[in-house]
């Protein structure tokens, strides 16, 4: 059987092909204004990556801010549960999520047997986000994945206050002037979101093991500071960012 998971984000949507509940295809575009259209068009990439067609797929599922504008879906599942089940599918052992997106995060407690427990989003702040981290690679005049290279690098903890973007900004271009190395700055730019995430984390509960999911999952920098912060080694796996479309797919197994 084939099932299609879509998630439908602020920046991208992603794809996730399932073929009797195994992977064989992913893609990610940009959202942009027409979440249908997007989302079809990626389908339909998705699907001619590995020579199908629409009419082979027996069941759509999407999640995401987005899902219910995707008017071809047979159902629609929510952000922690897409999250909660695509987590615990590729990570079986996985009690708690971090869920990071490029404008929300969210922090999800499973029980043992996988059902959510408790979660809490951080929807109204930029700090705790990829776009947070994106805006701060920009003022340093790199990327992010170089900057998460940096920051595996820094000699000292530099503090930094700042939360609104703007004000942040102007903290690091502050630090530059002041001669502060930028691995320095790097550092102190991830330790900044890993506390207001970690701070999420608690709240919800920990209970081992924690993984990350979504696109900042790739940060090795965000990492290593979400582990410092929670004392935990933090499971990333293959391919954070599609892990949602993961467990919309696996929702559209089970509607079939």
């Amino acid at each position: 059987m084939i099932t299609v998971g879509i998630d439908s984000g602020n920046r991208n949507t992603k794809v996730v092909v399932l073929k009797d509940g195994e992977v064989i295809s992913r893609y990610m575009t940009l959202t942009g204004f027409e979440i249908n259209k997007t989302a079809v068009e990626a389908c339909t990439k998705a699907l001619g990556q590995v020579g199908l067609k629409a009419k082979d797929v027996a069941s759509q599922a999407s999640t995401g801010v987005g899902r219910s504008g995707i008017k071809f879906a047979k159902a629609y599942v929510t952000e922690v549960g897409a999250a909660a089940r695509g987590a615990r599918f590729v990570a079986p052992t996985v009690n708690t999520i971090i869920d990071l997106g490029a404008e929300e995060g969210r922090a999800i407690k499973l029980t043992l047997e996988g059902k959510i427990s408790d979660f809490a989003t951080n929807e109204k702040c930029a700090a705790g986000t990829g776009s947070f981290v994106e805006s701060m690679a920009r003022a340093l005049q790199t990327t992010v994945e170089e900057m998460g290279l940096l920051s595996m690098k820094h000699t000292k903890k530099v503090p930094m206050n700042a939360q609104c973007v703007v004000f942040a900004e102007s903290e690091v271009i502050s630090l530059i002037h002041q001669n502060t190395a930028i691995e320095d700055i790097a550092k102190a730019v991830h330790d900044g979101v890993s506390n207001r995430v970690s701070s999420m984390v608690r709240r919800v509960g920990i209970v081992d093991d924690v993984a990350i999911i979504g696109g900042p999952g790739k940060n090795i920098g965000l990492v290593q500071s979400l582990s410092e912060d929670l004392g935990k080694v933090i499971i990333v796996p293959e391919y954070p960012e599609y892990i949602s479309a993961l467990g919309a797919a696996l929702y559209a197994v089970e509607i079939g």
